[in-house]
């Protein structure tokens, strides 16, 4: 154990270290006030002034994480926010939670990450810790920060310690959160991951230790391309329910009676947030430098991608047995965000189904307490209350996303029409409800 490794150890073990964290979305802010929480004095930067200013109030702009901690860990001097990236210089350790999207080519965008650690680079000294949490495809670090990080002549496990430990984050999930998801760990080398661990073990139930930060990068691929295939196998197995008359659901639910063998994954109208759909084609994207073909990743892929437009064929559907058109007709979708109960956009399939029937001609609204107001591109629409929205007149209401809070017994009965792509109204029945 190196002089240096040795010293940040011991002053992250009496919560006396400076921790930084680049990004304050749904990663990096949960984990800016954990690190707080735990009384380490927590720095967070971001590029949006707007955000700063917010958490400097001791307010917070995402769910998952309460003002009132915000405020008290802001009034007790842990917590602050900044865009000032010369402040890094400061920094004991530097947890990197930048966004990793995909190029419209499916090849990965490294340009946050890149952007992150140069400004690392900038104010690195002897001691400091860096971590990368933002997923990405394995030998990342080793190959793109590591190297911007020592083009000022320090070395990594000599002079500065460098690990991978990727989020766990699941929106709007409040039993498995930041401090209570395990959090996986591999470092540059093992004075590395002994500091990187004993920076989480404070914050975090528990950390699980791995043999190398490549080690680290494939864990969280293997399991968001395990959701991504699984649910791309039972998205394919819905349409070929479709096909033969037989209800998927149904299906599901008697075979997840089986007490062994099997797990069940569902259906529904594509996948959404930042790390299902994008991940797979990281690790996708990797395999092809080495010459191999991931069929598996690619064709879920195909099959998940699709959805939205499935969803679209049964809208169209379900007006033709009353003898509409797309075009004219008035549909409301009820949930815009990717998942329930949370109002997060990124990536979801509603936006993509609103696109597709405005370009069929199609009067298009939604409900969703969680996403007041969408700006995406072309799509510019505002949230109309559920009430008002079934007391319009519609011609087809849409259940895109099962929020918890929606009245389904009023949809199912004051609905003309209803495509519901997630089972939210299991137990009702009609002839004017179409499902998956």
């Amino acid at each position: 154990m190196t002089t240096n490794a040795q010293a940040l150890i011991d002053r992250l073990k009496a919560g006396e270290a400076r921790t930084a964290v680049i990004g304050l979305g749904y990663v990096g802010l949960p984990l800016l006030v954990e690190f707080a929480r735990a009384g380490y004095e927590a720095v967070g930067f971001d590029v949006d002034a707007r955000k700063v200013e917010q958490l400097n109030r001791g307010e917070s702009y995402i769910q998952d994480v309460a003002s009132r901690d915000v405020a008290e860990f802001s009034r007790a001097g842990r917590l602050r926010a900044t865009t000032d990236i010369a402040e890094l210089a400061r920094a004991d350790t530097v947890d990197i939670c930048v966004p990793t999207p995909l190029r419209k080519t499916k090849d990965p965008d490294l340009s946050y990450v890149v952007a992150a650690v140069e400004s690392i680079a900038g104010y690195l000294r002897a001691g400091q810790l860096v971590v990368l949490e933002s997923t990405t495809y394995p030998g990342t670090t080793e190959e793109v920060v590591q190297p911007i990080l020592e083009r000022g002549g320090l070395r990594a496990g000599r002079d500065f310690f460098l690990a991978f430990s990727p989020e766990r984050v699941d929106p709007g999930n409040t039993q498995w959160t930041t401090r209570t998801i395990p959090k996986v760990v591999g470092g540059f080398d093992e004075a590395s991951t002994q500091v990187a661990v004993t920076l989480y073990s404070r914050c975090v139930d528990r950390v699980v230790p791995v043999s190398s930060m490549k080690v680290a990068e494939m864990v969280k691929l293997l399991e968001n391309t395990f959701r991504a295939v699984n649910i791309g196998m039972v998205n394919e197995l819905a349409l070929m329910c479709h096909n033969l008359g037989v209800d998927v659901w149904e299906v599901i639910e008697a075979a997840k009676t089986k007490p062994f063998g099997f797990m069940p994954f569902y259906p529904g109208p594509g996948l959404g947030g930042h790390c299902i759909p994008i991940d797979p084609f990281y690790l996708s994207w990797k395999a092809k430098q080495y010459g191999f073909e991931s069929r598996f990743i690619e064709l879920a892929g195909h099959v998940n991608s699709s959805m939205p437009r499935y969803v679209v064929e049964r809208i169209a559907e379900a007006l033709n047995t009353v003898g509409k058109p797309v075009k004219g007709s008035r549909i409301h979708l009820f949930g815009m965000a990717y998942k329930p109960d949370v109002g997060d956009l990124r990536e979801s399939p509603a936006l993509d189904i609103a696109r597709m029937l405005q370009q069929r001609g199609a009067s298009v609204g939604y409900s969703d307490p969680y996403v007041p107001v969408v700006e995406e591109g072309d799509l510019r629409l505002s949230a109309v209350p559920e009430a008002e929205a079934l007391g319009r007149g519609l011609d087809c209401a849409v259940i895109a996303t099962h929020h918890r809070v929606f009245d389904y017994p009023a949809i199912a009965t004051r609905a003309p029409l209803i495509v519901d792509s997630r089972n939210a109204l299991k137990g009702h029945q009609g002839t004017h409800i179409f499902r998956l």
